[in-house]
């Protein structure tokens, strides 16, 4: 792999550990501001429902302009971002500077995927997304229980200090090693909107969003699980988060060889699996060791799914892969604050155990999705006819290594 995948990873890695950083430190933020944990999750699902709601557009606002300045631009904002968390006084000050970041998240995603698929073979750009995907599971190992921990032994302000300060490593990282990027002249939002005319593309979006939405109602709450089920301490549970993390790691990587494979199995078998780990989570959640094999197995299968996600919206818009993967990223990030919402109101009204049933049941929904197949219109034929000669070529030139 070449050296710019790489340091478009470690972009990845500084925005998912400003965006799912804050997982390990609710129960904190909730006890600190005064305000139910259910609420305190609005700092995970309100950031999520910015960028579903505003990411296509600002992918397509922003696609004449220098990509790298962009991901910088992006960066920057995040340690601001960061910044403002820490010295918040009070809870509404802290939503909003937790959502400023969120407007322009989904542009640093498009591109930098984009990007890393175009620098390989079609048939290796599954696992080239994976290793920039890779940063955000490295941010499960790193980032969330780092985070968490520090909560722990300073307070909550010193996880954001260190978001921030991450940040502004992988904003020096892009600037020092990533080349220009200007984009192509032949850019337009009318010829990336033909896409929105594909009836399977909004299948495998719909399928990806509660997917998602599956995947956090449970994570989303996984340290107010593993505390109030499994009983663990503070510590306790970053050393779980580290460990989800980090055969995360793992899963994610073989998970990109295996849609290089079959794209279409690898989800069913995802999903299947998640299934199966959750219902053991139920069972066994209140032993420490066997939870403690439940989480490393979880986090293996768990990091996956962003990257089949991805795979699926993408491999139905080769015409406009920038706004396919920005839609993938709205619709999942949609899918985490369904998850949330759907999460919290579980917990609130039924108890924190009780939540592993609602992300089973959107699984089971995800899987009978992957079996419904949208033959293309007459009308789609032609528009695939006509920009096929797009395939082949980015939307920006990345100048070589």
């Amino acid at each position: 792999m070449k050296k710019s995948i790489y340091i478009l990873a470690l972009g990845a890695f500084g925005i998912i550990t400003t965006e799912f950083g804050v997982i390990g430190i609710m129960p904190t933020i909730a006890k600190e501001f005064n305000v139910s944990i259910d609420t305190a999750g609005w700092l995970l699902s309100g950031f999520a429902l910015t960028i579903a709601l505003t990411g296509p557009f600002s992918v397509m606002l922003t696609s004449k302009i220098n990509r790298k300045l962009m991901m910088c631009l992006v960066l920057a904002i995040f340690v601001l971002s960061n910044i403002m968390s820490a010295l918040a006084p009070n809870f509404t000050v802290l939503m909003i500077a937790r959502i400023l970041p969120a407007f322009l998240h989904p542009v640093f995603w498009a591109v930098a995927t984009v990007a890393a698929s175009k620098q390989v073979e079609p048939k290796d750009a599954p696992k080239a997304v994976s290793v920039v995907l890779g940063g955000l599971s490295v941010a499960a190992v790193l980032g969330v229980p780092i985070t968490t921990y520090v909560a722990e032994l300073y307070n909550w302000q010193a996880s954001f200090i260190l978001s921030g300060l991450i940040n502004l490593i992988a904003l020096a990282g892009l600037m020092a090693f990533i080349p220009s990027m200007p984009v192509k002249e032949n850019v337009t939002p009318e010829n990336q909107l033909k896409i929105l005319r594909k009836p399977q593309l909004w299948v495998n979006l719909g399928a990806t969003l509660i997917m998602i939405a599956g995947m956090f109602a449970t994570f989303g709450y996984l340290a107010e699980f593993l505390g109030k089920i499994s009983h663990m301490s503070g510590a306790h549970i970053s050393l779980m988060l580290l460990l989800f993390g980090t055969t995360g790691i793992v899963g994610n990587w073989l998970t990109g060889i295996a849609l290089s494979k079959n794209v279409l199995l690898t989800t069913r078998v995802f999903l299947l699996s998640l299934v199966l780990v959750h219902m053991m989570a139920y069972t066994f959640g209140g032993l420490f060791v066997p939870m403690a094999i439940i989480i490393s197995i979880w986090g293996f299968i768990h990091t996956g799914g962003f990257l089949i996600g991805q795979t699926r919206s993408t491999s139905e818009a080769p015409e406009a892969p920038e706004l396919a993967a920005s839609l993938m990223v709205s619709f999942g990030n949609a899918g985490v604050t369904l998850g949330s919402l759907l999460g919290g109101f579980i917990i609130i009204n039924y108890g924190i155990q009780q939540v592993i049933w609602i992300s089973i049941v959107l699984f089971a929904v995800a899987f009978g999705l992957t079996f419904v197949h949208v033959k293309k219109t007459q009308e789609a034929e032609e528009v695939a006819e006509e920009e096929v000669a797009l395939e082949r070529e980015p939307v920006f030139e990345l100048a070589e290594d």
